[in-house]
């Protein structure tokens, strides 16, 4: 679960500073920077399991080998170094990638990174990487959106001292970063330092059980956030039987995870309960589409493949090719909130888009019930994940409570005689971050609306759009 993200010299995010609790929604107009911090929370989730140039490419719009592009610009100058600062709350236990267990000795985490761009190889270098830990005891100054004592003393656990990953320069006046063994459950035992200019990777990629289990599991919690892209092609396909059933980001395996989930789900005697599931799906499902009555996976033995229907009141089986669209987003999330295995951070662009309005609130209804409730402790039912989504339509925000409201806005600024354009976050006047950051521009719930509501029409009309602005700080 990432609880706070500080970025800068990343775009257009000059210095970013936001909490997040377990859903949280983004309001604001196209084009002011929403999904860059899509894009930097994208990237630091696969500078946990990639190299520094292949994370870079995977980030939107940037598939050349320079990865310069990323850094911030203004005028002809770029940004220096890019600053990533995360605070996440991790699972407790978790396996590495040749399947050993690993046993966190401390859930609460804080880890930074800094790069810098290297002109002769056009690529990314680590200057900066280190992964402490953050004392329950200051939990309830870092979790500023009230969760219950039974919810932080369910996930935040453990003991330590040492840093996992630091950094430091040493006698030759070279950076290094090291990486610190995880086997004492208070301190760390021999650091294995490596050279900054020679990593490839990122430290914490690097982990493995054996030795730096809870590195290990913070790598395992950042390679789970995951920026849901549904392709309804992707949702449309059937799965062989034998495919693993894994829902991914583009939405393909949507058949042979709900089978998964049928076959595996027992009543509480032990016998295997498949119904339970497919009602549950159906049920979810018909808060979108009254009319649907059953969801189900035809099994082809012949052809050896698994397909997914839905059913009206007459019983006529419809096939996943048949159903419409924003059926097939809603379907696909209702499957991720009845798997106990999705665990992680989910962001989501415009949840809203192929929804009738009458049924925004379903799917926001949805969304919430994905993310872990901080009121109670975490378990199988209520496993540890979480929900950011980004709108500029009225009517979610409208929907949405204050407490989980984010504005945004793109403002302009100056430096070194250059001006620039960069994101700014404003908290919803009376919600917990306006009391957690009381130097955090605030807005009225209200005054959002008011900008959106024109601004959703000025879409239609692009001549409009530049006419529209607003102030975070005044009414």
């Amino acid at each position: 679960m990432l609880t706070r993200l500080k970025v800068r010299g990343f775009k257009n995010l000059v210095d970013v500073d936001v909490r997040f609790g377990a859903f949280t929604c983004i309001a604001g107009a196209n084009g002011v920077g929403k999904s860059n911090l899509f894009d930097a929370i994208r990237f630091l989730s696969a500078l946990a399991s990639d190299t520094l140039l292949g994370a870079a490419k995977s980030v939107r719009d940037n598939r050349r080998p320079d990865a310069r592009s990323l850094f911030h610009r203004f005028g002809n100058q770029y940004a220096q170094t890019m600053y990533f600062q995360a605070e996440m709350i991790v699972p407790r236990e978790g396996d590495d990638d040749l399947g050993q267990r690993a046993i966190a000795s401390m859930t609460f985490l804080r880890y930074t990174l800094e790069l810098v761009y290297r002109e002769v190889d056009s690529s990314l270098e680590v200057k900066y990487e280190s992964l402490v830990h953050i004392n329950k005891s200051d939990a309830r100054v870092h979790l500023p959106f009230n969760p219950s004592k039974s919810w932080r003393d369910s996930v935040i656990n453990g003991r330590r001292t040492d840093p996992l990953i630091s950094t430091l320069e040493n006698a030759n006046g070279e950076i290094e970063i090291r990486l610190h063994q995880d086997r004492g459950g208070i301190g760390g035992g021999r650091p294995t330092p490596r050279p900054a200019r020679t990593l490839p990777r990122t430290l914490i990629h690097l982990a493995n059980a054996a030795e730096y289990r809870t590195a290990v599991l913070a790598r395992n919690e950042m390679s789970s956030w995951s920026l849901l892209q549904l392709e309804p092609t992707a949702l449309r396909e059937v799965d062989e039987i034998n495919t693993p059933g894994h829902l991914t980001p583009s939405g393909e395996h949507l058949a042979a995870t709900l089978y998964r989930l049928a076959q595996s789900h027992q009543t509480p005697e032990g016998e295997r309960d498949e119904a339970s599931v497919y009602d549950r799906i159906a049920l979810r499902l018909s808060e979108l589409v009254r009319e649907i009555r059953e969801v189900g996976i035809e099994r082809d033995e012949k052809r050896d493949i698994l397909t997914l229907w839905a059913a009206g009141a007459d019983g006529t089986q419809h096939s996943a090719r048949a159903l419409s669209d924003g059926t097939l987003r809603f379907l696909a999330l209702a499957v991720l909130e009845a798997d106990p295995e999705f665990h992680g951070v989910l962001c989501l662009e415009e949840p809203e888009n192929g929804i009738h309005p009458e049924r925004i609130e379903a799917m926001l209804n949805l969304l919430r019930a994905i993310a872990v409730d901080t009121n109670c402790p975490i378990d199988s039912n209520n496993p540890l994940r979480q929900v950011i989504i980004n709108t500029h339509s009225p009517t979610v925000v409208g929907l949405v409570p204050s407490d989980s409201l984010l504005a945004a806005e793109l403002i302009s600024s100056q430096k070194e005689g250059q001006r620039y354009q960069h994101l700014s976050l404003s908290c919803i006047e009376g919600s917990w971050r306006a009391s957690a950051e009381p130097k955090m521009p605030s807005i009225s719930k209200g005054k959002l609306m008011r900008f959106l509501r024109p601004l959703e029409q000025a879409y239609l009309e692009p001549d409009a759009v530049g006419q529209l602005a607003w102030s975070p700080t005044s009414e």
